[in-house]
């Protein structure tokens, strides 16, 4: 059972050094960037969404009060 766990963690780390292409650190800015504009933009919508379902429910109870 250690054979295949130590074998396992052998190969994990061999694949991880020598077979992944790692981002430079440019690339990483440049992908955090797109993250947080993409979440500010999804946020954005989602928060005129809610505002605008609230301001309809205010008018349909409205209609009944």
């Amino acid at each position: 059972m250690f054979r295949k766990l130590r074998e396992y963690a052998k190969e994990a780390y061999d694949e991880l050094m020598h077979k992944v292409t790692w981002p430079t650190w440019k690339e990483l800015q440049s992908s955090a960037l797109v993250v947080m504009v993409a979440s500010f933009i999804i946020a954005l919508v989602i928060f005129v969404m809610d505002i605008s379902f609230e301001n309809i429910m205010r008018f349909i109870y409205g209609l009944f009060y």
